[in-house]
């Protein structure tokens, strides 16, 4: 009804006065109830962004950690085969040294011996530069301090000429692979000796 002559006051041309407020429905939300339910969001979209960046920050340490193990795994895959390089290497050379004090015999110099103990340390020599092309280095650890985490004690020895604590000899040699000790070296430490 309110339409109906709202439609034909404007057909005749009839000017009407200013116009009375409508008779719409006001919204149910109150003012009060708007700025409450805007808080909210404005919380719930700053607690939704503190989780999505936490997941993000998560995500790329998962990421970096993941990366990690996998270079970690091209680099020491072959540690344990390397270890069993190592023992070969051992054999190697104490089978050198042996064919070596054999061939410079001072009774009877054995020439067939000494190029056996000449091919056996060109081989020796090839090995060690194999291993080095790899990342598997010999440690030298004679005259420096005792490390645990390179070196295992199985002798003291008395000082004479050495400060305490160094490695004064190797029973056995260490070896790394990139910088991680795979086997650490046997070796006797100097110690001040008592009388």
């Amino acid at each position: 009804c309110a339409f109906s002559t709202a439609a034909q006051q404007r057909s005749t041309g009839d000017e009407c006065g200013p116009e009375e407020p409508s008779d719409e429905p006001k919204h149910p939300l109150s003012d009060c109830a708007l700025e409450h339910k805007a808080i909210k969001l404005e919380e719930q979209v700053r607690d939704l962004t503190e989780r999505y960046r936490k997941a993000l920050a998560d995500s790329e340490n998962v990421r970096r950690r993941t990366q990690k193990f996998v270079e970690d795994a091209k680099l020491f895959g072959i540690q344990s085969f390397c270890r069993d390089l190592v023992e070969v290497a051992d054999m190697l050379e104490k089978t050198a040294e042996s064919a070596a004090g054999h061939a410079e015999e001072p009774s009877e110099p054995n020439p067939t011996l000494q190029k056996i103990y000449e091919g056996l340390s060109l081989l020796e020599a090839k090995l060690q530069s194999v291993f080095a092309k790899h990342g598997l280095h010999k440690m030298k650890p004679v005259g420096g301090r005792y490390d645990p985490y390179e070196h295992e004690i199985v002798c003291h020895v008395p000082a004479e000429g050495r400060r305490p604590g160094t490695v004064a000899l190797v029973t056995q040699d260490g070896y790394k692979l990139h910088g991680r000790t795979i086997r650490h070296a046997l070796v006797g430490v100097a110690v001040e000796a008592h009388e």
